[in-house]
């Protein structure tokens, strides 16, 4: 039987061990860790690479919702919100989020969220839900949602250290050097400068032509990374290689683009 690795994120211990203890009943359901808060969520993602998250969305400090825009759509688990309140809920289903359960958890919908899991995961769906978080992630306070058309097009990406895109009706001047890494799932794209996040709609080949190629490059079909911002490289046994940024996210450049490592030596 293949094991679903599962990450519980709550700041109640209690709630932690309840689901744990409900969870239990599930063979194929292993909890590989649990997180305190969203801090702890964000190393404990990085270093254990869940495939499914229950996740609280009030907590102290970086909440359920800020965790999301912190981490890289490709490491972004299946992810189930877990609340006491209904108006987040709500939200949940804006962001068509795998599932949400009401505090206090009832073992009926903790079996339904277990059995989407297992569905999502034996037809290999995840792509869809990185994609519907990423648009949930474009309402959530503190990210600049921009829109498809924002790209401009006549920009010579070695004249100038800015990236222009436009945000509505304005022009906004993203500073090159500011951004870390840009992850896409699907027809969305999210541009991670510094402590803001940009999402926008569009492809990778679009951002790509407007980017220095001396200073990003492309190491995963979903994925560009700013080579000044990588602070090391990890080889991984399958070929591939993990690239840790100065803000503490990891990103995999994939065997397709092992011809990128030249430029991060």
């Amino acid at each position: 039987m293949k094991k679903i690795r599962t990450l519980i994120v709550d700041d109640e211990a209690l709630a932690r061990r309840g689901l744990e203890l409900r969870l239990g009943r599930h063979e194929d359901i292993e909890i590989v860790g649990e997180a305190g808060n969203g801090r702890e969520a964000f190393h404990a993602i990085s270093a254990l690479r869940p495939q499914l998250m229950f996740l609280d969305v009030q907590m102290p400090g970086i909440d359920g919702f800020e965790l999301l825009r912190m981490l890289p759509a490709a490491q972004i688990p299946l992810t189930v919100f877990v609340t006491a309140y209904d108006h987040y809920a709500i939200a949940a289903f804006a962001a068509s989020a795998l599932d949400y359960l009401l505090k206090p958890v009832d073992d009926a919908r903790l079996d339904e969220s277990v059995e989407r899991a297992r569905s999502r995961l034996a037809a290999r769906k995840t792509e869809d839900h990185y994609e519907r978080l990423l648009k949930f992630i474009a309402t959530l306070p503190g990210t600049h949602r921009s829109k498809v058309d924002g790209l401009l097009g006549d920009e010579d990406p070695r004249a100038g250290s800015k990236l222009t895109i436009k945000d509505g009706h304005r022009l906004l001047r993203i500073d090159a050097d500011s951004i870390r890494w840009i992850d896409a799932a699907g027809d969305y794209m999210c541009i991670h400068a510094n402590d803001e996040t940009h999402v926008l709609r569009g492809t990778m080949q679009q951002l790509e032509r407007r980017l220095d190629p001396h200073k990003f490059a492309r190491i995963h079909r979903s994925a560009i990374v700013n080579l000044g911002r990588v602070k090391e490289m990890r080889p991984h046994l399958n070929g591939e290689y993990f690239l840790l940024l100065d803000s503490g996210h990891e990103l995999k450049l994939s065997r397709s683009y092992r011809d990128k490592i030249k430029l991060l030596t």
